[in-house]
């Protein structure tokens, strides 16, 4: 039952760190399922932290140009949540977030989008990032 369970919700961890380097813990969530995605979106749009969500691909190079800025980030602003999507695992989160060049990042506060920028623009990103946090 347990193995059902866990096919259902994508596997054993669905959602670990991204992996930064060895200096540096990474505080950015990947998920690789809609399901475990879903909850921990509903979970934190109940709070007023804010949420970025960077939704890239691997294949993409501007997105693995910036993934080392992200992942730096998150360290910085601990009260910040960061999550990591691939939009190529999870194409009907992309949809929803109406997600059309990447890296996109969309940033939530209480389960509505208030920034979004699109493209590997880091300084931007963090700009937007320390606008919202408070």
């Amino acid at each position: 039952m347990g193995g059902v369970l866990s096919s259902v919700l994508g596997g054993g961890g669905g959602d670990e760190a991204v992996a930064g380097n060895e200096s540096e813990q990474s505080r950015v969530m990947k998920f690789s399922s809609s399901a475990r995605w879903q909850l921990h979106f509903n979970e934190i749009k109940e709070s007023s932290k804010l949420l970025v969500v960077d939704f890239s691909a691997s294949w993409c190079g501007p997105c693995r140009m910036i993934e080392p800025a992200f992942i730096a980030m998150s360290a910085k602003f601990t009260d910040v949540e960061f999550v990591k999507l691939d939009v190529d695992e999870l194409p009907d989160v992309a949809k929803e977030f109406n997600v059309t060049g990447m890296p996109t990042f969309v940033l939530v506060k209480n389960g509505k989008e208030i920034e979004r920028i699109v493209g590997a623009r880091k300084d931007e990103l963090e700009k937007k990032v320390l606008k919202h946090r408070a």
